[in-house]
């Protein structure tokens, strides 16, 4: 009896190891897999997850690459003390988050003014401040340009004022890679402004020849350059212009930049 019960027992621990035994080929069969098909999700996962980082480092993307577009926020900031705008209505169909700044004194809004910013729905709102200064408008607009930015940094920041002592500010702004621009008028923010087309080349050729005419007594500094540009070309070129077509003299390798210095590589003359 005693020997009956041992052999059952012994065959009931070998079936036991067995079990196991299957149990853990099944594992090690599926752990196999797993590592043979994550390349393979993670190929097919990569694609995506490169798209969407280039979406969160561009504030706009080709609607083919994400499906949508992707347009960068445009931040209107009215300094209402200054300019009294007749145009807000061009902010209706766009991309556009308006601010009307008022001075603490103006209590009183034409309804011209109403109406236009109604149209604007929730991406239009009044500040008004609560007590008057030397230039307490402006430090408002730069104070409110400052938490907005850290919010949406990719937004075009647009200063409607004709006072020049924004300039310093905007000049801040661009150093620290945020785009910023003051216009007197809302018509004039670059929004609404067609881009500038590159540099031409007959212009860089019309460069070249005047370089060359001039033999020992071009220009050696890169504000000299842009000044004698400028002049070449009547003065009729922003100074947008002016950049966009130094910036190709240097690309097709005319000039030459080390630090403030320029140097030319130019054609012998005829």
């Amino acid at each position: 009896m005693g020997d009956w019960s041992a052999a059952a027992s012994l065959r009931k621990t070998d079936a036991i190891k067995r079990l196991m035994a299957l149990d853990l080929q099944v594992l090690q069969h599926s752990a196999f897999a797993m590592a043979e098909t994550a390349p393979v999700a993670t190929a097919m996962r990569a694609p995506n997850a490169a798209v969407h980082e280039t979406a969160e480092a561009s504030p706009q993307m080709p609607v083919s690459e994400l499906g949508e577009s992707v347009v960068r926020t445009n931040i209107v900031l009215v300094d209402y003390e200054n300019v009294q705008p007749k145009d807000l209505a061009l902010l209706k169909e766009g991309p556009f988050k308006v601010k009307i700044f008022l001075g603490p004194n103006q209590t009183k809004i034409p309804v011209s003014l109403a109406s236009a910013l109604q149209c604007l729905g929730n991406n239009a709102e009044y500040v008004l401040l609560e007590s008057a200064g030397p230039n307490a408008l402006d430090f408002h607009i730069s104070y409110y340009i400052g938490v907005l930015s850290r919010d949406e940094p990719a937004a075009f920041f647009h200063i409607i004022s004709k006072d020049a002592g924004f300039d310093p500010l905007i000049k801040h702004l661009k150093g620290k890679k945020l785009s910023a621009h003051r216009s007197g008028c809302i018509a004039d923010i670059p929004y609404f402004k067609p881009a500038l087309p590159s540099a031409t080349d007959s212009q860089v050729e019309a460069v070249v020849a005047d370089l060359v005419r001039r033999k020992t007594s071009k220009p050696r500094t890169q504000k000299t350059l842009l000044s004698t540009l400028h002049a070449l070309f009547k003065k009729e070129l922003s100074e947008e212009q002016l950049a966009t077509l130094f910036s190709a003299l240097c690309q097709k390798g005319v000039v030459k930049v080390e630090g403030s210095k320029v140097s030319y590589v130019l054609p012998d003359a005829a």
